[in-house]
């Protein structure tokens, strides 16, 4: 079992990984091995990986339309009108502040799905607030990861119509069928261990003053700013309401109800970028400069969904999967919780090097939906299991958004370590929750 060429490639794709290893260069290397060592030449292999690239092109091209998006929202300024607003009401509420970060970070996901985009502009003018609040920047940093992973994991909008939609198809490709208004009922399990951590982050964890100095913002600051925004304009942040904040607004209401009535995610967003170029929030002449800020800011994780989506046809091709459930099944027997315990301890050490839960759900559902079906989980545990094991890896990830967009916002003046001021409070908190929810939603489901 240990030498099955899926063992092996998994092993691979996580060392390297681990290693720090590009993402897209440890999926191509990890698809290499599986073919090899199941007798596919070089030339098949490429072959079997580049024809499953497809699988996942809807959700790469829903990432770029809605980077598109975000970098439009973010040159609206609407964000810096929401930061005036907020600051009179959070001073000295501890407690709510970090909770309404993790509430305003949670649109980010579904509502106005703009992703990390917010951060760069929302997070570093507070830091003054912060400091004054002796408020520690590692519970700024969990709230922040609560929520950009929670509601792509409980509710079927914006990133999280993605992530379930995968989930569903993946599922689908493998033999098992489940209905896309079942995942949140698989998720939510997984979900409220997350809100414990939170809680228990927010309450326990770090609720002690920390002292942080008044600092100026290290030189790349600016360059952090606007890089995720694709250069951002500020020109329409004034105290006023303008026609292009109305305009945005509209936008993103049409991206809501479009997502609503055909639950595809490229028609929201592309309906959402037209009626900002229709009623001119903005100018058709800078739709090459927004698609640049799109592709900058969401090209790399859209591509390494395609890649994830090749490197599971090789697994698949290979033939290898079935004699891995066999022997799994053998060391498993008929216990269930064996079975997801080791399901989920895979996910970990998969996903956590990769540090996208997209990307790593077609490799993750090629070994553990036959597996699952092998040791006679139902369908919704399943779904359950793959998509904790998944999204497990976000959280505590160097490589992650989830952990990379809070550390730009909260590092700008060089006070915020990304691994333990991020990484190692976001791992505690939420991926030791997931691994258990996990388990347990796979054995009450």
């Amino acid at each position: 079992m240990l030498l099955n060429p899926v063992v092996v490639s998994v092993v691979v794709l996580a060392a390297l990984s681990l290693a720090r290893v590009n993402v897209i260069v440890a999926l191509l290397i990890a698809a290499l091995v599986a073919g090899l060592m199941s007798g596919l030449s070089i030339e098949d292999t490429m072959s079997t990986l580049v024809g499953g690239l497809g699988g996942q092109g809807e959700t790469a091209l829903s990432y770029i339309l809605l980077g598109i998006l975000s970098v439009m929202v973010a040159r609206s300024g609407i964000t810096e009108k929401l930061i005036r607003w907020i600051l009179p009401r959070i001073q000295g509420k501890r407690a709510m502040t970090l909770f309404g970060i993790a509430g305003l970070a949670c649109f980010s996901q579904n509502l106005v799905p703009v992703h990390i985009a917010f951060i760069p502009i929302l997070i570093p003018p507070l830091l003054a607030v912060f400091n004054r609040m002796k408020l520690d920047r590692r519970a700024v940093a969990t709230a922040l990861t609560f929520g950009l992973k929670a509601p792509y994991m409980l509710i079927p909008l914006g990133f999280g119509l993605i992530f379930q939609n995968i989930i569903l198809g993946e599922l689908a490709a493998h033999g098992m069928e489940i209905e896309l208004s079942q995942i949140p009922l698989a998720m939510a399990i997984p979900v409220a261990t997350m809100v414990i951590g939170l809680v228990i982050a927010i309450l326990v964890t770090y609720r002690r003053p920390r002292e942080y100095r008044d600092a100026a913002p290290g030189p790349g600051a600016a360059a952090l700013g606007t890089s995720a925004t694709g250069g951002a304009d500020s020109s329409g942040s004034g105290g006023a309401w303008t026609r292009q904040h109305i305009v945005v607004l509209i936008a993103l209401a049409v991206t809501l109800v479009l997502q609503l009535v055909f639950g595809s995610l490229v028609i929201a967003a592309l309906g959402g970028v037209l009626i900002i170029f229709v009623f001119r929030g903005e100018r058709w002449r800078s739709s090459d400069e927004l698609a640049h800020g799109g592709v900058t800011m969401m090209g790399t994780i859209a591509f390494i969904m395609l890649v994830a989506s090749g490197y599971a046809s090789v697994l698949t091709e290979t033939g290898s999967v079935d004699s891995l459930v066999a022997s799994a099944t053998g060391l498993i027997g008929d216990s269930q919780l064996l079975a997801a315990i080791v399901m989920m301890t895979v996910g970990l050490l998969v996903t956590i090097g990769i540090g996208s839960s997209f990307g790593t759900i077609p490799i993750l559902a090629a070994i553990f939906v036959p597996l699952c079906a092998a040791v006679g989980f139902t369908p919704l545990a399943t779904a359950a299991l793959v998509g904790a094991a998944g999204a497990i890896g976000d959280a505590g990830s160097p490589a992650s958004d989830s952990t990379l967009g809070p550390t730009s916002g909260l590092n700008v003046d060089g006070q915020h370590h990304h691994i333990w001021d991020t990484c190692v409070p976001t791992f505690v908190h939420f991926n030791i929750p997931l691994f258990f929810g996990g388990i347990i939603a796979a054995m009450v489901l």
